[in-house]
């Protein structure tokens, strides 16, 4: 099926938008079809968590502030602001010219709406946290506190005021985030849960939604009501959810796909040699981990668990596994952001044999050995690279006498089960920097975090961070805060981290606009082909 769709003729007639809206091109179509390597769950931005589906919702909508193919802050539905000189008060300035795919405008109200939205109880927006800088916006989430008492609220139809707790650094880089894009509540009162349906669903981004069939293709197709849509050069993204790495790198050489959002790395060499240059391999401010269920016996043990993780020998993962595409981690926060030194882990400089042996004599007091052996599952989303990972750990542990078991299940399901707090020992995990700031990295293990999946929960961590928010208006501070809450995490097995992240995306040479940087991000509307 797919097939066909992709081999159809360019020529449209006439194409159906959201909300009944109708375009006619007047030339061929320009396709881009863009593969991932999993299915998107939702495109509703409050009900999301993966970098799938941000890069799906950067195309449908346009938040206060987005970023451009460098990953660099641009005004989005604002066009200015300015902020007060203790920090704290943003008020920004939206485009007159901004609409919804409706044709309605796009206003303060919107942003207010949303923001109550995400932060209301109801919602169940595993990114709630986010907004929590904001002034109420946790006593709202917490239902200690009235919406209306949050920091927002719109001075008049093209202007937002937004008020936070203490002064944010990253605030405007959190703002690119997909959980403080707006959305339209009209279209959410009328149609309720069916408001994010192809033909229903009004975006107010370079894209609207024309079909989704699950595993197959999510189409978009060009918004005219876009107050850039002049830019925009393709008149139709297709995503692909392709899972299988290999099956992915044969439809790109057979010219079904432009670009993908990953490589199987174990043929990463042949890989560079068959397609040069639209191999791109580099930095990326991501972490690699495992999550292990700290509130569950017997990992609700530190020492046991850090006798785990000083086995694991990340070396030879990451350079036979990854093919030296990833580097060992030891910290929850990756090398690479200016003026932050990560809390590494303290047996980091140890030599591997040594770890093991210390991690045996552990494993050996607690009553475990080949013999008497502990029982570990692994959890892990379907992909060649995640389960190589697994089975290397397996192997590693096994002589220490721990008998791991695999479990695989596709990204959907697996993220699924891990929001919802299910029952495992240890699963597979990953953390892509949603702005460059530690925080981003160490929020995700705070108590009240949607995206704690290992259930850490810690007073002098949460203390610590709360500290380091405190010092937000005094930088070399605030980074020492955070740099102490990390050390506190990373001495506490809150979480296991395995690697830093590099990016691993094939790009056709005709593609132009897709520029490598830190972020790994590339919106659609700055993408354009031969």
């Amino acid at each position: 099926m797919l097939k066909n769709m992709l081999k159809a003729t360019v020529f449209a007639t006439t194409m159906t938008l959201a909300a009944g809206t109708f375009y006619t091109p007047a030339f061929a179509e320009s396709v881009y079809n863009r593969g991932t390597a999993a299915e998107s769950e939702s495109v509703d931005p409050h009900k999301t968590s993966t970098v799938y589906e941000a890069n799906v919702l950067r195309d449908l909508f346009q938040g206060l502030v987005m970023q451009d193919q460098k990953a660099n802050l641009i005004p989005g539905a604002a066009e200015s602001w300015t902020v007060s000189d203790d920090g704290t008060v943003y008020t920004f300035k939206l485009r007159k010219d901004g609409q919804w795919s409706d044709g309605s405008p796009v206003t303060a109200d919107d942003f207010v709406y949303a923001f109550h939205r995400l932060e209301d109880p109801a919602t169940g927006a595993e990114y709630a946290s986010m907004l929590y800088p904001v002034k109420n916006a946790e006593e709202v989430n917490t239902k200690k506190g009235k919406p209306e008492d949050m920091g927002v609220k719109a001075i008049d139809a093209n202007t937002l005021e937004v008020t936070l707790k203490a002064p944010t650094p990253y605030f405007l880089e959190m703002l690119t985030h997909q959980a403080t894009y707006p959305v339209s509540k009209a279209s959410i009162e009328k149609l309720g849960a069916d408001w994010i349906k192809p033909g229903n669903l009004v975006s107010n981004g370079a894209y609207t939604l024309a079909e989704w069939v699950p595993n197959d293709h999510m189409k978009l197709v060009k918004n005219p009501k876009f107050w850039d849509a002049a830019s925009v050069k393709f008149d139709v993204v297709n995503y692909i959810p392709t899972e299988d790495r290999s099956s992915a790198m044969k439809r790109f050489e057979a010219g079904e796909l432009d670009s993908y959002d990953d490589l199987p790395t174990e043929q990463l060499a042949d890989l560079k040699t068959k397609f040069g240059d639209q191999i791109h391999v580099g930095p990326y401010l991501g972490t690699y981990y495992y999550a292990i269920k700290t509130d569950k016996a017997p990992w609700d043990n530190v020492e046991l668990r850090n006798a785990i993780s000083m086995a694991i020998d990340r070396d030879f993962i990451a350079e036979k596994v990854w093919q030296n595409s990833m580097l060992p981690g030891y910290s929850m926060v990756p090398p690479g952001i200016e003026g932050y030194t990560p809390a590494m882990a303290k047996y980091a400089e140890m030599p591997q044999i040594d770890r093991e042996d210390a991690a045996k004599k552990v494993l050996e007091k607690l009553g475990y050995t080949p013999e008497h052996p502990l029982k570990m599952e692994i959890r892990y989303n379907t992909s060649e690279n995640h389960k190589n990972t697994a089975v290397a750990i397996q192997e590693q542990l096994k002589p220490l006498g721990v008998d791991v078991t695999l479990l695989n299940t596709d990204t959907k399901t697996h993220y699924s089960f891990l929001e919802q707090k299910g029952n495992y020992d240890v699963a597979r995990a990953a953390w892509i920097a949603d702005y460059k700031d530690p925080e981003t990295f160490l929020g995700i293990s705070r108590k009240a975090s949607g995206n704690n999946y290992s259930n850490y929960n810690s007073p002098k961590y949460e203390e610590a961070m709360d500290k380091a928010a405190a010092a937000g208006g005094k930088p070399e501070e605030r980074m020492k805060e955070l740099a102490d809450a990390e050390r506190i995490l990373v001495d506490d097995v809150g979480q296991i981290p395995l690697l830093y992240y590099s990016y691993h995306d094939i790009v056709s040479s005709k593609l132009h606009g897709f520029v490598d940087n830190v972020m790994d991000v590339h919106p659609s509307r700055f993408v354009s082909k031969d």
